[in-house]
Parts: C-alpha cells; sequence; structure tokens
C-alpha cells in the first residue's frame, strides 16, 4: 500500500481513521507513481484506441514513466545514434539508425508493413485504374493534379 489508507475506511462512517471518501480515494489512484500495479493494471486495460488518444493528448511533464526513467531512455537513445553514426564514420556498415526505446503510451511500430495483393486483387485495382471496371454506387469525376480525387455517388 503505497499510502497506507484501509480502502474499507470507504464503509465505515466517516471515512474512518483515514477520513477515505470516494474523491479522495480517485486522487490518490490517480497519483501513484507509473509503475505501481494499479497504474500498470490501467494500462494494460486500454484499448488501441485509448492508447492512441493518450499518446496524442500526452503532455510530456505528466509521463507515464519518472523524470529519471525518461532520462535513461534518452540517455540509451543518444549512445545507440552515437554507436550508429562512429560506426557508420569509420567505415562500418550503413544499416538503419537504431530504434528509439519504446515509451509508455506509444504503440510500438508495425515492422510486417502492408499486406501483399494477390494476384487477383492486383488485376481489379489495375482494371479499375484503366477505366476498365465499372464502379458501383458512382462515378469516378477527375480533380486537378494535387488534388484528391474522390467517388460521388449519384443517387
Amino acid at each position: 500500500m503505497h499510502y497506507r489508507v484501509d480502502v474499507r475506511d470507504l464503509w465505515r462512517p466517516g471515512g474512518g481513521e483515514s477520513r477515505l471518501t470516494w474523491r479522495l480515494l480517485g486522487n490518490l489512484v490517480r497519483h501513484l507513481p507509473p509503475e505501481s500495479a494499479t497504474k500498470t493494471a490501467l494500462r494494460n486495460q486500454m484499448s488501441e484506441a485509448e492508447l492512441k488518444r493518450a499518446a496524442e493528448e500526452a503532455d510530456p511533464s505528466h509521463g507515464q514513466w519518472s523524470q529519471l526513467e525518461m532520462l535513461v531512455a534518452q540517455l540509451i537513445d543518444t549512445v545507440r545514434w552515437l554507436v550508429h553514426i562512429t560506426a557508420v564514420a569509420h567505415g562500418g556498415r550503413r544499416g538503419k539508425p537504431p530504434e528509439p526505446v519504446p515509451r509508455p503510451g506509444v504503440p510500438p511500430k508495425d515492422k510486417k508493413g502492408r499486406k501483399r495483393l494477390s494476384p487477383e486483387q492486383v488485376a481489379a485495382v489495375l482494371r479499375r485504374i484503366h477505366g476498365e471496371a465499372p464502379l458501383t454506387g458512382g462515378v469516378w469525376r477527375q480533380s486537378p493534379p494535387g488534388k484528391i480525387t474522390r467517388l460521388r455517388r449519384t443517387s
């Protein structure tokens, strides 16, 4: 127990010895350290959409890691980058730059990339590009270069 508060005080008259209320409990949970079991369980229950939204709205000053952990991750990234640059400068392998240390709230990059189209799918796309396949539910209108071409519905 991080705060040494008895949760049973929620059901005791007046909040028990700790004067615990639901509002106080919410504030205590919100301010638990990121490595606590409760915060970890809450993060593990988040969906991909919630993780993405949290990453977009994230404020670095309120990160999931402590300041020390963020500095250590930055240090690791810097050392990896310097090793890479030094190896390339001395004629070493010219591979891709090192990946940064995964941070909380930032989903890992998908290394698989896009799935390849089957030969049937490629043929269908080419027929559509060359105007040989009719579009259902609309007509293509060619837009000027640099603008997005949209399918206009005719109904």
